[in-house]
């Protein structure tokens, strides 16, 4: 399994609807690729401080097309109308399944949960839908998409690793962030690829 990352950085809420429009874009331009995770912006509708997409094989030119910092000139922003700032910048990463972090099953709880919503009588009476817990840290996960128990216990724990993932990704940015102030480490200026429209 290959996955790619999109992240908004700590970048404004601009940063973080580019990363929707830039995903909608790879999934168009790669249909195999399936959304795994992501994180909302707390404020915005339709707009990720990330989010993870996977596929069972990503080529490599696709890769050398889309890896780094991707710029998005803005021809509308209904965020900050009379905002002067018309660039925005998001980082798309592609990483191998091995480079998720390895844990133990042990430190692991799942517990079983209806799904609720649409989808019948399966749905709403029988707990299909798993939550899995990283105990040493606390971070929880849910998978309700199948029917299948089994199938969503195995989604939940992807899912559990990609977050563990992010959260190594998001201490290294920590560790950066004096550096992303004075050297702008998204590397603005420095696109491997520019798309523009409304934000």
């Amino acid at each position: 399994m290959k996955y790619v990352q999109l992240t908004a950085g700590r970048g404004p809420v601009e940063c973080a609807r580019v990363v929707t429009l830039v995903a909608q874009k790879l999934l168009k331009a790669l249909p195999e690729l399936r959304l795994t995770a992501f994180e909302p912006h707390n404020q915005a509708e339709d707009c990720y401080m990330s989010m993870t997409l996977a596929a069972d094989e990503i080529p490599e030119s696709f890769i050398r097309q889309w890896e780094g910092s991707v710029q998005w000139v803005a021809t509308k922003n209904p965020y900050r109308r009379n905002h002067k700032r018309k660039n925005w910048f998001v980082g798309v990463h592609f990483f191998d399944e091995t480079e998720l972090p390895t844990i133990s099953e042990a430190d692991i709880r799942y517990e079983t949960c209806r799904s609720g919503g649409k989808g019948g009588q399966n749905v709403n009476k029988v707990e299909t839908a798993v939550r899995a817990i990283h105990i040493p840290t606390g971070i929880a996960v849910k998978a309700s998409d199948e029917r299948s128990q089994q199938q969503n216990k195995k989604n939940a724990r992807e899912r559990l690793l990609l977050q563990l993932h992010r959260q190594g990704q998001r201490r290294l940015m920590d560790a950066q962030t004096e550096n992303w102030s004075r050297h702008a480490s998204l590397e603005r200026g420095n696109p491997v690829k520019t798309l523009s429209g409304p934000l």
